[in-house]
């Protein structure tokens, strides 16, 4: 079988291995190695500030001791309701070494949002917002029965005190009030890591623990929470290593990808694993901030998706900054259009771009293009070290396909998750056994060229891709359809012009017999209002039609084609 012959690994940069150890040790193993020998090295940049790895441990370790004295530890799920901000970092690696499962929760997310996911895995402490709190929290926290604990901490909590009240003063940065919950311990961040110490707490984690629970769609329309064991994190992070060569204790990561994002957590996982500093970016979308910031640190790895870097493409400081120190840039998540990426190697450097592909099943990555080989624009790489890929017929998601061919991408390796957690039907409809082995089933239609190179002809079925955020139609299909005004809904992508590889979200409607008489205008109004109200903002429709009947396939599913 050619796909098992891995005709890719003759275009591997030189000193690339085919496949590597993987250590059979803990994310808090590695860390607590950097922690030691590098003590002294940035850990991470935040808005001026630097914390060192040895401080970043300490509080790490008072954050952990807090969990544990709480009655929270080894089988128990945190979730982190934070944008990329210094306290998520702590709490990632002290609910590890506390040897808890950690879930990243968007702050985008609804009320409603919310509650599905925080009782879904069971969440049983919550790291959040004070702003959150007040104004998301508090009317939910009666639904969320599993919850014991809430931290609640300030977006300016790290910075000097001066700076903090500046930005109170100044109302850039939104606050709120902490109260008592009803049969819940509620605490501040700030009085954990002055209260609880700051000794290791010497819990034993083992490699094939749980270590993250991150959320992605599901067939079903409900997200499902991947479980990403520790060993999987490893393996992403000696891919990495392998493959881009980083210098250990050297490197300063920047990406605008959030850590509630599994790319995002990945790649803020990676840096600690090879003791680099990391740019933490609370808003990505104030690029003139991130401008400042990449002058202000000129960092050697860039990651972001690519409606990012043409928003710094058009950030007239961008364009004058000094890129002598970055190495590469990474890019996923969404296409990156050709004339694009020869704008943004035209600023940072040619041949620095890399586009990749992964999934958050596959801990981040599956496929990368050569850091200093052959880099073929348009297609996501080739396949990483320690990780098989075929191409196989869509019907029968088994059959090998020619060369060429398209078809669905599966994949097998070290990075793949563990299962979908308490989804069993889930759980055995992606993962599969061929030839022995257990295969993810991407849902990705792809084809490989002969010298290894995929391209991603098209997304999971019903999949949008709003500047980087995935976008299930059925989640949001099956909440429209509780609306008096529609009859019958469809959910398609629309390419967006100003964002090349990023979508629109358009709902085609057909309207129930109740709302015929009335004014489209208002009712495409009420439905936005109803949209607003239920989805994260990324996801509500920016355009509404109306039609008299949603053309169906022969067989009486949405033709969704015919729509697109």
């Amino acid at each position: 079988m050619i796909y098992d012959e891995k005709p890719w690994l003759k275009f591997y940069d030189s000193g690339v291995a085919a496949e590597v150890e993987i250590p059979s040790i803990s994310f808090v193993d590695r860390f607590n190695e950097v922690a030691v020998e590098f003590r002294r090295r940035p850990a991470l940049h935040f808005l001026g500030i630097t914390m060192t790895y040895e401080e970043l441990n300490t509080h790490a370790n008072r954050f952990a001791n807090f969990l544990l004295r709480c009655g929270c530890g080894p089988g128990d799920v945190v979730g982190i309701h934070l944008p990329n901000l210094p306290q998520y970092l702590i709490a990632q690696i002290g609910a590890l070494k506390a040897g808890c499962a950690t879930s990243g929760v968007s702050p985008l997310l609804t009320p409603r949002e919310l509650t599905y996911q925080l009782n879904d895995c069971k969440v049983k402490a919550l790291v959040t917002l004070d702003a959150t709190f007040e104004h998301r929290l508090a009317g939910i926290f009666g639904d969320l029965p599993d919850i014991k604990l809430v931290v609640a901490t300030g977006a300016l909590d790290f910075l000097p005190g001066y700076k903090r009240v500046l930005g109170r003063l100044l109302k850039k940065v939104p606050t709120g009030k902490v109260g008592p919950v009803t049969g819940k311990q509620v605490t501040t961040f700030r009085e954990v890591l002055s209260r609880y110490p700051a000794d290791d707490p010497a819990i034993k984690v083992a490699a094939d623990d749980n270590c993250l629970i991150q959320y992605t769609g599901g067939t079903t329309g409900l997200p499902k929470g991947t479980v990403i064991t520790h060993r999987n994190v490893i393996a992403t992070s000696v891919h990495t290593s392998e493959w881009a060569r980083p210098n250990t204790g050297h490197e300063v990561f920047l990406s605008g990808f959030p850590f509630f994002h599994l790319a995002g957590l990945a790649m803020g996982l990676c840096a600690m694993y090879c003791a680099s500093a990391q740019v933490l970016i609370p808003n990505p979308r104030d690029t003139k901030g991130m401008v400042k910031e990449i002058a202000r640190y000129r960092p050697t790895i860039l990651v972001n998706v690519p409606s990012l870097y043409l928003m710094l493409l058009e950030e007239p400081g961008f364009q004058k900054l000094d890129f002598s120190r970055l190495g590469y840039c990474l890019s996923g998540a969404s296409p990156f259009a050709v004339e694009s990426i020869r704008a943004l190697e035209a600023v940072v450097g040619e041949g620095k771009l890399l586009e990749v592909y992964g999934m958050t099943e596959s801990t981040a990555l599956i496929t990368m293009n050569p850091r200093w080989g052959q880099k073929k624009i348009g297609t996501v790489g080739m396949p990483l070290p320690n990780t098989r890929v075929r191409i196989v017929d869509l019907e029968t998601r088994s059959t090998p396909l020619p060369l060429g061919e398209p078809g669905e991408l599966i994949v097998s390796g070290p990075q793949i998750m563990k299962e979908y957690f308490n989804k069993p039907d889930e759980t055995a409809n992606s993962m599969r056994k061929h030839d022995g082995g257990i295969w993810f089933h991407t849902g990705d239609v792809a084809k490989m060229d002969e010298e290894g190179y995929i391209t991603i002809v098209d997304r999971a079925k019903d999949m949008l891709s709003v500047s980087g955020f995935k976008v299930f139609s059925r989640e949001l299909e099956e909440k429209l359809y509780e609306h008096p005004a529609i009859e019958f809904c469809a959910i398609v992508g629309v390419p967006n012009p100003k964002r090349p590889g990023s979508d629109i979200v358009r709902l085609v409607y057909q309207p129930s017999q109740s709302y015929k008489s009335q004014d489209p205008e208002q009712t495409k109004k009420e439905i936005l209002e109803f949209a607003r109200k239920n989805f994260a903002p990324y996801k509500v429709p920016k355009i509404i039609d109306s039609v008299d009947a949603i053309p169906l396939t022969a067989v009486g599913k949405v033709d969704k084609k015919a729509l697109r």
